[in-house]
């Protein structure tokens, strides 16, 4: 079971009894959300037969069976594979975020960097490019995609070096691009993304995909490393100009997209792939659907406002504490004892910041929706990132309820300062009002829950 490792701090203060019950629904989503579940829910096999079922579509096994893996979730995924396929898997490699690692029996592992790429995302790409060369027309390659993928996974094309890559993503992170912005530009520079492993691999690909993309585009999710890409470079020197780091971008990078803008170069995958099949086995819309669930098993009325949030995290918390202040006041457009439901992936821009503090998306959002709910009873909200990690932090999230403001200023804390210099860390530790998960095994990108009563 997922476990909150500092409940009995965030509990020591405010309004208890509602942050319990806030973070009862965050570990029964986590628990639920587990990536071993999601394989198992999704995949059948047979082994007497040489038959699997995905999502009931029948595979039949003529050749080998080759297992990649990639993502955060990747370990977790792979462990299940291994116990449904045993011994029909020929071999395999599963790339992770450190952190993330899980030891399995038959699959080698190797831990990469997360948000950016590093030397091991690019050993881990050859040891999977190895893999991809072997699989025959007779063989399957099982493709474990999960979010992260896109930094972990990760092989230049050509004249580009993995500093540029590193450059580049750093740079288009902190920008406050969204994910899918981001991932177009990181298709174009990359020999495995944009659906570039597709024409590697001459057998049948099962792509298993846990969503960390609102909307689960495939095309996005981990830079859509199997599917057809209806990106373009043009595309991607647009977004690099439009968050101006077009300039800052190695003369490697900026060389390549111009080639593929005036056709010099290959394009990403344009045709759908006819040797893949793809299967979304879990994502943020089946983790709200749980808090709903758990919601109403303690008897709350569960409206999912969104699980297609984005914007500024800062913005995104105004708006949604917003929405707790007229159910609170009014009962609409949910009636009290009300759980409020909203997930997706909010972004903190950095760029133009003169003093940044420490922090991620989800603590920023609830530090600023403390403002709204402020004075408030019997109301609070948490908001983590499914992966335990916000931002570079060692925390998922943050939880406020209607005292959390009035004591930051006690404490000296001003939450508008800590928010404009995005230091929503350390404002939220000093009041034992970080959540902190650790390492999770999945990523289905971010889920906010506000319990109004």
């Amino acid at each position: 079971m997922a476990r909150i490792v500092n409940r009995d701090e965030i509990l020591s203060s405010g309004d208890i009894d509602s942050k319990r019950v806030l973070l009862d629904i965050v570990e029964h989503v986590l628990d639920n959300i587990d990536p071993v579940r999601a394989v198992y829910s999704s995949v059948s096999v047979n082994r007497e037969s040489r038959v699997f079922r995905v999502d009931g579509k029948i595979f039949r096994i003529r050749g080998r069976i080759y297992v990649v893996g990639i993502g955060k979730a990747a370990c977790r995924m792979a462990r299940a594979i291994e116990d449904l396929f045993g011994d029909m898997i020929e071999d395999g490699v599963v790339i992770t975020k450190y952190g993330h690692r899980e030891d399995l029996s038959r699959l080698k592992v190797i831990e990469a960097g997360h948000p950016i790429p590093d030397a091991n995302s690019l050993r881990g790409a050859e040891e999977a490019m190895k893999i991809f060369s072997r699989v025959d027309q007779r063989d399957i390659l099982l493709f474990l995609i999960s979010g992260g993928g896109s930094a972990l996974f990760e092989y230049p094309e050509d004249g580009i070096s993995l500093k540029d890559i590193i450059v580049v993503n750093d740079l288009l992170v902190k920008s406050g691009a969204k994910i899918h912005e981001i991932n177009t530009v990181r298709k174009h520079i990359s020999r495995v993304k944009g659906g570039k492993v597709s024409r590697m691999v001459r057998g049948r690909i099962v792509a298993l995909i846990i969503s960390d993309v609102v909307g689960d585009p495939i095309e996005f999710i981990a830079s859509g490393p199997t599917a057809r890409d209806p990106t373009t470079f043009r595309d991607a020197y647009r977004i690099a100009k439009l968050y101006d780091v077009w300039d800052k971008f190695p003369e490697s990078v900026r060389v390549y997209i111009e080639k593929g803008v005036e056709g010099l170069v290959q394009e990403t995958l344009k045709e759908v792939p006819g040797n893949v099949d793809h299967f979304i086995i879990s994502s943020n819309s089946i983790a709200c659907s749980h808090a709903a669930e758990k919601a109403q098993e303690l008897r709350l009325r569960p409206a999912i406002l969104t699980t297609q949030l984005e914007g500024e995290a800062k913005d995104a918390g105004i708006v949604l504490g917003s929405i707790a202040v007229e159910v609170y006041k009014m009962d609409r457009p949910v009636t009290k004892p009300a759980l409020l439901i909203a997930g997706g992936e909010s972004t903190v821009t950095l760029v133009g910041s003169k003093e940044i503090g420490v922090g991620g998306p989800n603590q920023e959002l609830v530090l600023s929706l403390s403002k709204k709910i402020r004075g408030l009873r019997s109301v609070a909200a948490v908001s983590i990132d499914t992966d335990g990690a916000d931002g570079s932090t060692d925390a998922s999230g943050g939880i406020v309820d209607g005292y959390t403001y009035d004591l930051l200023v006690d404490r000296g804390i001003d939450p508008d300062t800590y928010l404009k210099k995005h230091d929503s860390y350390r404002a939220l530790k000093a009041i034992n009002s970080l959540v902190i998960t650790g390492a999770t095994g999945t990523n289905v990108n971010s889920i906010t829950l506000i319990l109004v009563r």
